[in-house]
């Protein structure tokens, strides 16, 4: 067992580092902080970062993707600003889901420029009611020979606004127990009629998050993907994957509040002396980075069991909610030791906050994350 980086992680993640400052933070701070990016700036990015080989991490290497491991691929995302992390997930996942059972003519035409970032892919599976309760899927697909009509409304889906492609995880029926049989479709937004509203958040406000609504929308049957019934296993995979993932955004953002922390106490000065002199203040900094070690390596953990096929069901959903939580308190300690200038905008801390919290939400809340946890170690759901 080594806790250490190999040489050439050290250099990928400095690589990941300069990439954000050189590249994509200039992209962010080109536009207003409080508004969702426009689809140009999207692309932009997008562009960056298939050159820099991460829009298809998880896609193995002869079929044109990166085929990087999971803790790489973590190692990455935690330098990236957080709004294109995410972003980046949701893209890189659908790439995933699409990959696993498209027709290869399907492939042939989007692959290429999904993998160069040319376009844009997100997956729509959450609904009003359907939320953390996946086998409550309502959205209807009807085929019909040739065609196939889409009708039902999805919400909280990220990319929503800005994908070109879009994965659409629907029921053609109803099996067992009244569960429905889901099964996952494509839609080009260029080919297809669909209503998208943006939702506004509490963080993350450059990014995208956004209602979708299908009225008997139209697709070729052709861009059905996969066997029915096969949609669910396929989330849950995407989801053990993209849960560390999400801890590792967090990470970053903790790390972040320790690094704008360290530097203020160390020039801010209190009672006659710095800061970072009081004990109470070194308490609260060694608490903080005891934050982001302890979830940097609970994530890595996770990634690690995913990379040597481990079942991570209850390990990706503990690791995204220690990380989360910590990032939270690592985050508020760091705007109580700068005072008042902790709720000021000057530092960002406040920015971190916003961010953080809506962390916890994507790809399972806390409550329901601990619930996955505690099946896996009871052998019991408490769901139904």
């Amino acid at each position: 067992m080594n806790f250490e980086l190999t040489d050439a992680q050290e250099m990928f993640v400095d690589a990941a580092k300069k990439l954000t400052h050189k590249r994509l933070a200039p992209v962010l701070q080109r536009y207003r902080p409080d508004c969702p990016l426009p689809k140009d700036a999207m692309l932009e990015i997008y562009g960056v970062l298939g050159k820099f080989g991460i829009t298809a991490a998880r896609l193995p290497v002869e079929h044109g993707g990166t085929g990087l491991s999971m803790i790489d691929y973590g190692l990455a995302i935690e330098q990236l600003p957080p709004v294109i992390a995410l972003s980046l997930i949701s893209h890189d996942g659908s790439i995933t889901r699409l990959h696993a059972g498209a027709p290869a003519e399907l492939l042939k035409t989007y692959l290429p420029d999904l993998i160069a970032g040319r376009k844009i892919i997100c997956t729509a599976t959450s609904e009003p009611e359907s939320g953390s309760d996946s086998s409550a899927i309502r959205t209807k697909l009807e085929v019909e020979g040739p065609d196939a009509y889409i009708t039902g409304r999805k919400l909280w889906i990220t990319n929503a606004s800005v994908c070109d492609l879009m994965i659409v995880a629907c029921t053609v029926g109803f099996g067992d127990r009244d569960r429905p049989i889901a099964t996952r479709v494509l839609v080009d937004r260029n080919r297809a009629d669909l209503d998208i509203r943006e939702i506004s958040l509490t963080g993350l406000k450059q990014g995208h998050l956004g209602e979708v609504v299908f009225e008997r929308t139209h697709v070729p049957s052709a861009n059905v993907i996969g066997a029915p019934g096969d949609a669910g296993k396929y989330m849950t995979l995407a989801w053990n994957g993209n849960r560390p993932l999400l801890g590792m955004i967090a990470v970053g953002i903790a790390q972040r509040a320790l690094d704008i922390a360290r530097e203020y106490v160390g020039v801010r000065r209190q009672f006659g002396k710095n800061l970072g002199s009081h004990q109470l203040v070194q308490q609260d900094l060694a608490d903080i980075e005891t934050a982001v070690v302890s979830s940097r390596l609970m994530c890595l953990y996770a990634l690690g069991c995913l990379d040597e096929g481990a079942r991570a069901n209850g390990t990706s959903a503990m690791a995204k909610r220690f990380a989360t939580s910590n990032a939270l308190k690592a985050v508020d300690l760091a705007m109580q030791l700068h005072g008042a200038m902790g709720i000021a905008e000057e530092f960002g801390l406040e920015q971190l906050w916003r961010d953080i919290r809506v962390l916890q939400v994507p790809d399972g809340t806390m409550g329901i994350l601990a619930l996955i946890h505690g099946r896996e170690l009871t052998g019991t759901a408490a769901f139904r």
